[in-house]
């Protein structure tokens, strides 16, 4: 593997990967790849056309007659020398991460610890395409009932963890028998699809089995999800643009799986040990610039430590170095492109002026937004009910813990959360009212685990991934009955 800075000047990553090989795409648009830090171009592609994203379809469609007649043990060593592979050239993906997304070191470094662990559990999905026997009323008749793989699998992962969230799909997509089609965000190609192509076709992967197609919108449209082949799609990223997804795939009959957007709300507790939940809060914010679906931009503290809690949490956030994420020093580095630090800008300037009060105003520089935080937020405001994803956060008052819980769900969001406070049984208690598919008690909001339900309710997602939950979104069951005795009919 090349250093990502010198990407530009090989065939092979800034390409589509199609039936097995390295081509370019037969669409007359080019998409170019910048460093969202500098503006410097990291690669640029060929775009794919429709004609292409129905070739990676087809092949991925014929590749799996093959990956069916590997044996479980066989597929399983694949998964492990991916995760071989990803381990050896550590220090070339941390500069991919760096070069293309604006990541620090330290995210960088996260996100390949949570690829690894997702392909370690994926590499037991072949042991686990069970058959089950259940019993039947009828006499003589067994009734078997089969897990296999839904077919094609089509995903479309996001810009902010772009190598784990394509990686969470793929892999596990892979291991359970399906042919895969990945499309990753145009702000992130490399990352999120000609590097997880490159992890599998180096770990021996059948040929044509993964396909992935580097394209625009405006080029291919709904074709991606209208195609006949794919009978389930995988899609991170906003909720705005996950509905649409869902719309197109479930009206063409397809399983749609959605990890959308979130407004987490980390609620800490009068009895809360402060350093921890300053900590945590922060860590929850303000991670990889606070483009995390799981960040928590509402920290909600009871009124008797907030000034406490908020003078210390506007002193850690200013102090969060912001700037150039190769150095190792840099906490905050930029936001994926200029689009959404104006975006981001304008959602600020919004929320002060419906009445927000301004606790520290990082400066934009760029795409280098430094921290914010505000607080005298209503519910009604705008910075209270969008998602803000960038670091931004809004500090809010309580002073019961039904009126907590009552600011937390409201939102049209419900993806995380978190509670602090000496009292555990309390804790979950309080966990347990909020509408949210995840709440982690004395810890932070962003936390992902591969064998554990993840996911969101309301428009935060659909379904859930990761373990035993994954493996169902991948595959379906077929029911078989074995007469064994001698079946008698009315007529």
């Amino acid at each position: 593997m090349e250093n990502s800075r010198d990407r530009t000047r090989h065939t092979g990553h800034h390409q589509q990967f199609i039936g097995g090989k390295w081509l370019p795409g037969s669409a007359d648009e080019v998409l170019v790849d910048r460093n969202p830090f500098d503006g410097s171009t990291v690669a640029e592609f060929r775009c794919a056309s429709v004609a292409d994203v129905d070739e990676a379809y087809r092949s991925a469609q014929r590749a799996r007659s093959e990956w069916d007649g590997v044996s479980p043990d066989d597929k399983r060593a694949v998964f492990e020398r991916a995760a071989s592979y990803v381990a050896d050239h550590t220090p070339e993906i941390v500069d991919i991460i760096i070069d293309e997304l604006g990541g620090t070191r330290l995210k960088a470094h996260f996100e390949i610890g949570l690829v690894l662990g997702m392909l370690a559990e994926a590499g037991t999905f072949p042991l686990r395409m069970d058959m089950r026997t259940l019993p039947s009323s009828n006499p003589g008749r067994e009734n078997r009932v089969y897990r296999e793989p839904v077919g094609v699998v089509g995903v479309i992962s996001p810009f902010n963890f772009p190598f784990f969230l394509g990686m969470k799909s793929v892999a596990p997509a892979l291991a359970a028998g399906n042919g895969v089609v990945l499309k990753p965000h145009e702000d992130t190609p490399i990352a999120g699809g000609t590097l997880i192509a490159e992890v599998f076709e180096a770990a021996g992967l059948p040929a044509g089995l993964l396909n992935v197609v580097i394209t625009e919108i405006a080029v291919i449209g709904d074709a991606f999800v209208e195609h006949p082949v794919p009978r389930a799609i995988s899609f991170t990223g906003s909720s705005e643009v996950g509905r649409h997804v869902a719309e197109v795939a479930v009206r063409n009959l397809k399983k749609p799986v959605l990890e959308l957007g979130g407004n987490s709300a980390l609620i800490v507790l009068a009895d809360a040990d402060l350093d921890v939940a300053v900590n945590a809060a922060v860590f929850s914010r303000f991670t990889h610039q606070g483009q995390v679906c799981m960040s928590a931009n509402r920290v909600l503290v009871h009124r008797d430590v907030f000034d406490e809690f908020a003078s210390r949490y506007v002193a850690k956030a200013a102090s969060l170095p912001v700037g150039d994420p190769r150095d190792p020093d840099t906490v905050l580095g930029p936001l994926i492109n200029q689009r959404q630090a104006d975006r981001l800008a304008e959602q600020v300037g919004r929320g002060i002026a419906e009445g927000a009060e301004v606790l520290l105003r990082g400066e934009v520089e760029g795409t280098l937004f430094r921290p914010t935080v505000l607080t005298g937020v209503t519910p009604g405001m705008s910075v209270m009910r969008e998602e803000l994803f960038g670091p931004v956060a809004c500090l809010v008052p309580f002073d019961t813990e039904d009126e907590a819980v009552a600011i937390a769900n409201d939102t049209p969001f419900g993806l995380s959360g978190a509670v602090h406070t000496s009292d555990l049984d309390k804790g979950v208690e309080l966990a347990r009212r909020l509408h949210t598919g995840m709440v982690h008690i004395n810890d932070s909001t962003i936390a992902d685990e591969p064998n554990i339900p993840f996911g969101g309710e309301k428009q935060s997602g659909f379904g859930r991934m990761n373990g035993d939950w994954s493996l169902d979104a991948f595959t379906t069951v077929r029911w078989i009955s074995v007469n064994r005795g001698r079946a008698r009919f009315p007529y």
